[in-house]
């Protein structure tokens, strides 16, 4: 027997992601916020040199940033 989630071409983890959107949709209003803010995640990272961690920062903004400075040098 095949499961659902695999027949239709998902893979488990993105079976997960979608099931727990459904289900925090489905709460009542207090209820889904709170399960919203939970879902919400911030990555951050640093680079370490000599042994030592660097500035802490956001993936997302640096993700931003090294893509606008990419484009200004004509993607290369």
């Amino acid at each position: 027997m095949t499961f659902a989630w695999k027949a239709a071409g998902l893979t488990y983890n993105r079976y997960l992601a979608v099931a727990s959107r459904v289900v925090r949709r489905s709460l009542k209003e207090e209820k889904r916020l709170a399960a919203e803010r939970r879902g919400v995640s911030e990555i951050r990272f640093a680079k370490w040199s000599n042994g030592k961690q660097g500035e802490l920062k956001n993936l997302e903004q640096a993700n931003a940033a090294a893509a606008v400075e990419s484009a200004a040098q004509g993607g290369q």
